[in-house]
């Protein structure tokens, strides 16, 4: 967790012990509050420690158990300002994946210039519809969020339009293990590296690949997609990250650039992926 988000969040921590100190009916206990609102009793010390971050739901709670209803525009505004940055899949995912894939969809229109680092599957700019499905579905599985795959496999495909737009470039870097992680069935695998053969050569796309073998100047670590040169997005397990500070967004360019010079391209990069395509021997038509 990032020390600016930690930060804000104990900032509104504090926010939230001012008001149920100074409620106008008299000083308002956190036993009280949390009797009030059902909640378990250490919920209120979390919340005002920053040790856990509240909903929309808590803060209007909240904000009426104080006597101060008026202030829940106030404190849903500084909720909403730190989770621009951080957005936890919990509540992205709260009624599926379309909507996450449509804020991309968004980004993407917004954007000219698209670089990317992945470790561990396909990107999702090259997925065919079966390897997103999979991809989807095991997601849905580990989250426990809503099953909306169909919407959210024709959401991701729509993103694919702007492989064929003129004015738009993707400089991708995929580590040569993302070609044989078996999350999905032999044959969708197989599918989904002919496709991915088929994106080398595209004017659009600069597809490198980071092979096993290779020398690397620093770890390959976490994925992450750069819009332009002024936002960053890293998926993580509990969120995606959300970054656009000068500072940041300049390391993960330094990033790029250095694990790009462990990339191989063109027919070296078609070589990796039929090698990993003929691991997974004949497939049924």
């Amino acid at each position: 967790m990032s020390t600016d988000y930690q930060q804000a969040r104990e900032a509104l921590g504090v926010r939230l012990r001012e008001l149920r100190l100074s409620a106008p009916g008299g000083r308002l206990t956190g036993a009280r509050l949390a009797e009030q609102n059902g909640w378990h009793k250490s919920k209120v010390s979390r919340l005002e420690n920053g040790r856990q971050t509240p909903t929309a739901d808590d803060l209007r709670a909240w904000a009426d158990a104080a006597g101060q209803p008026d202030a829940y525009g106030e404190l849903l505004a500084r909720l909403r300002g730190f989770e621009s940055h951080i957005r936890s899949w919990r509540r992205q995912l709260a009624s599926g994946h379309k909507a996450v894939q449509d804020t991309h969809l968004t980004a993407h229109q917004d954007a000219s210039i698209f670089r990317g680092w992945e470790t561990s599957m396909v990107f999702g700019i090259l997925q065919t519809a079966d390897y997103a499905r999979w991809i989807f579905n095991r997601y849905a599985d580990l989250q426990r969020s809503p099953r909306d795959t169909e919407e959210a496999v024709r959401s991701r495909i729509q993103r694919q339009a702007v492989l064929w737009d003129s004015t738009k470039a993707f400089h991708l870097l995929l580590w040569e293990p993302a070609l044989h992680v078996r999350i999905c069935p032999p044959s969708v695998l197989a599918a989904q590296l002919d496709r991915l053969a088929g994106t080398v050569g595209l004017d659009t796309v600069e597809l490198g690949i980071v092979p096993l073998s290779a020398s690397v100047r620093i770890p390959p670590a976490s994925a992450f997609w750069m819009y332009d040169d002024r936002q960053v997005i890293v998926e993580n397990w509990h969120a995606e990250l959300w970054i656009d500070d000068r500072t940041s967004v300049d390391t993960y360019m330094r990033t790029w650039r250095t694990l790009r010079e462990s990339a191989v391209y063109g027919a070296d990069a078609q070589n990796l992926i039929a090698r990993a395509r003929r691991e997974l021997g004949p497939q049924p038509a």
